[in-house]
């Protein structure tokens, strides 16, 4: 058995006005919680539709169902992504093209992504997934405007980019043509599931919001339980318990992202100079360290093993997925072929970084990391 970690790497957030919300609905109160949440989160991103999902790879299926992916057909991501991404490529029977990363976001590296989409432009390549890992973005206009170019869908994974801003507009607001949100982020579970597909394209919604419930149609004079199926859907409705928690969630995030905004720089200030240990780029103010990830100049893994016998958990984002049997094998992959994100992926280590962390609770995870270092040779 575990030794139980005196700071894990996630814990979820309940405030009051979660169980507030939660009691609402166990009760029978007359408030449909997953439509507020639906209105609510349309303002808080400032995008057109909101549509919420059973979870964010419900939300990235149903996206991939909205732009009527069929087999053959390729979708474009970040080789460093979580293998939800590929993943929901693959239930089509579509092909995922990996794009190795940028040295220092981890992001998908935009010029390769370039010279691909020019070099392979066709009818089969359909879409482009990006990631904001830890919740740090690529240039977005630049993005769009390949969108654009290469008549490619723009598909935002913003698993850890809720409440984040690009030039001061929120992640699902910034001009992509679908953007997926996860309310328990990989790797960093809450207590609920949930997800949201938001877009400001009338079309795209009004299929997801077909398809989100089996493509069942009603005739409003008809008696309640007669319907019809006019497609092939699927059932990614989001439970009223789960959205009336996550209404709380969306509403304190603003506050939250500040709190691990503060912790990154008390890591930084801390961490800076830290012999075998490299700091992130604490440049960008748009940076709400939905994660802090280090490197470790050497034998990453026995320091997370020495940082969990100190009582501190750690993360990793992400194996990269040319590493994972099915994807190495489909499609014939090798080790070197993403040079950047393997020799990332043997360096990288995830902090513990959220809200209800302590200062005293940084201030241990810092002395145990410096504790580590100096046994490093």
């Amino acid at each position: 058995m575990k030794k139980e970690l005196k700071i894990p790497f996630s814990k979820y957030e309940s405030s009051r006005e979660a169980h507030s919300n939660v009691s609402d609905a166990l009760d029978g109160e007359d408030v449909h919680q997953v439509a507020e949440l639906e209105e609510e989160f349309v303002s808080y991103v400032g995008a057109s539709y909101a549509l919420a999902t059973s979870h964010g790879t419900s939300a990235l299926h149903l996206a991939m169902l909205a732009l009527d992916l069929k087999r053959g057909d390729k979708v474009v991501c970040s080789v460093n992504a979580h293998p939800s991404i590929p993943e929901v490529v693959r239930h089509f029977d579509a092909e995922p093209v990996f794009i190795d990363i940028e040295e220092t976001t981890y992001n998908i590296n935009l010029d390769k992504l370039e010279a691909y989409l020019e070099e392979h432009s066709s009818k089969k390549l359909k879409a482009v997934i990006i990631s904001h890992l830890g919740g740090v973005t690529v240039d977005l206009e630049r993005v769009y405007s390949m969108g654009k170019s290469y008549s490619v869908k723009i598909v935002e994974d913003a698993s850890d980019a809720l409440g984040t801003t690009y030039k001061g507009q929120k992640i699902g607001a910034t001009g992509a043509d679908i953007v997926c949100f996860n309310f328990s982020p990989h790797l960093k579970k809450n207590i609920c599931n949930g997800g949201m597909l938001v877009t400001d394209d009338d079309e795209i919604m009004e299929r997801a919001r077909l398809l989100a419930n089996h493509a069942m149609v009603k005739d409003e004079d008809a008696l309640e339980y007669i319907y019809d199926v006019v497609d092939i859907g699927n059932d990614y409705s989001l439970s009223q318990l789960n959205a009336a928690y996550i209404r709380a969630q969306v509403e304190e995030q603003d506050d939250n992202i500040k709190r691990q905004q503060a912790i990154a720089k008390m890591y930084s200030d801390a961490l800076d100079g830290v012999e075998h240990v490299t700091i992130p780029d604490m440049s960008n103010d748009e940076n709400p360290f939905s994660l802090y990830i280090i490197k470790i100049d050497k034998n990453r893994d026995s320091f997370a093993v020495a940082l969990r016998e100190e009582g501190v958990g750690t993360g990793l984002h992400y194996i990269p997925l040319h590493l994972l049997s099915y994807y190495k094998t489909k499609y014939a992959l090798r080790v070197n072929d993403f040079p950047v994100a393997l020799r990332s992926f043997q360096q990288v280590l995830s902090l513990p970084i959220y809200a209800s962390m302590s200062d005293e609770d940084v201030a241990t995870v810092i002395s145990s990391i410096k504790k580590i270092a100096k046994t490093r040779v």
